[in-house]
C-alpha cells in the first residue's frame, strides 16, 4: 500500500512541476464563436487589394466582404417552403392543386404518395431525406418529369 502511495505521490509532483512551465496569457487567448470564424473564413478569401486596405479584423457583414462571398446560408439541414415542396410534387407529377403554400390535405396525401413511389418512410412531412429526392424535381418542368 505504502508503494502503491508514493507511486502516486511521485505522478502527481511530476504533473504539477510539469505544469509549471511558460503559460500563456489569458490576453492572448480568445473564444471561438461562429462570428469570428466566419470572419477569418471572410478573411482569408477577400481579394489582396482589400487585404492590403484593411488589415485589422472584418466583420462578416462588411458590404466588401459580401460582395466577394455572397450570402451565407443558416447553418443546418434547408428547410424547403410550402410553395417549394407544391410545385416539386407538381412537377414530379404527384400534386394536382393550386401552389398556395398551405400543405393541406392534398399536399400531404401528394407528398404520401411520392414518400412511397420512392422508397422513402411514408410519413407525410418533408424531411431532409425526402426533400433530398424531391428537390430534384423543383425546376424541372412537367412533361420533362416522370412519375
Amino acid at each position: 500500500m505504502k508503494r502503491f502511495l508514493s507511486i502516486i505521490l511521485v505522478v502527481l509532483v511530476a504533473a504539477a512541476i510539469a505544469g509549471c512551465g511558460k503559460k500563456q496569457e489569458v490576453e492572448d487567448m480568445q473564444p471561438i464563436t461562429m462570428d469570428s470564424l466566419s470572419t477569418m473564413t471572410a478573411v482569408s478569401q477577400v481579394s489582396p487589394d482589400l487585404k492590403a486596405q484593411e488589415t485589422k479584423a472584418i466583420s462578416p457583414v462588411t458590404p466588401a466582404v459580401t460582395r466577394e462571398l455572397g450570402v451565407l446560408p443558416p447553418p443546418g439541414p434547408y428547410k424547403p417552403t410550402a410553395q417549394e415542396i407544391q410545385s416539386a410534387l407538381q412537377h414530379a407529377g404527384y400534386y394536382a392543386g393550386a401552389i398556395d403554400g398551405k400543405i393541406g390535405p392534398k399536399s400531404k396525401k401528394a407528398i404520401e404518395e411520392f414518400q412511397a413511389a420512392n422508397g422513402l418512410k411514408v410519413d407525410g412531412k418533408v424531411g431532409p431525406k425526402t426533400w433530398e429526392v424531391l428537390s430534384r424535381h423543383l425546376n424541372v418542368p412537367a412533361e420533362m418529369s416522370k412519375r
